[in-house]
């Protein structure tokens, strides 16, 4: 996760295949499902960077009202956080002051996610418009304002394995 915390986004490859020659490790395919997991995963690392701000704040609050006003933004987005949703949903914020201390948090949801549905080579004709599992990744992402792209990892990985001159064709 560290990594991803040097980004300014997050691209999310989210299957949306299926095959019976690649298992899936929760056992069938389900994009929202693996969305809402990895989404999970990350809020835990916020709480986790939150947790460590607060505790540090809360001792120096008690003299300082500027740090005082931080604590209790920083109190308010953990509650948002501990409700299970992302950052970048907090619309909570007071001011100018409490929208710049939440960008200087670097909370990975917060960040802006583009989803990138891999699909079968099939589905990559029309653009994934005739799988629901596509259809389920455009949907979710239109309720947090994130973009979609159809990609075919299979295909890709045949291309980079070829020579340049047929690379080009």
């Amino acid at each position: 996760l560290s990594k991803i915390r040097e980004v300014d986004a997050i691209v999310h490859v989210v299957r949306c295949f299926d095959d019976p020659n690649v298992i899936h490790v929760d056992g069938s395919v389900d994009p929202t499902r693996d969305i809402d997991t990895i989404n999970l995963e990350l809020i835990f690392s916020d709480l986790e960077i939150l947790e460590r701000r607060i505790s540090k704040a809360v001792r120096a609050a008690r003299n300082d009202k500027t740090i005082a006003k931080e604590l209790a933004l920083m109190e308010r987005i953990k509650a948002h956080l501990e409700d299970g949703r992302l950052a970048k949903t907090f619309d909570a914020v007071e001011d100018e002051e409490e929208e710049e201390w939440l960008k200087s948090y670097n909370l990975l949801t917060y960040k802006p996610v583009i989803y990138a549905a891999n699909v079968s080579e099939d589905d990559l004709a029309d653009d994934g418009a005739s799988n629901a599992g596509v259809q389920a990744v455009r949907e979710y992402a239109a309720k947090e304002e994130s973009e979609v792209f159809v990609v075919c990892a299979e295909i890709e990985a045949e291309i980079s394995e070829l020579d340049d001159d047929e690379k080009k064709m």
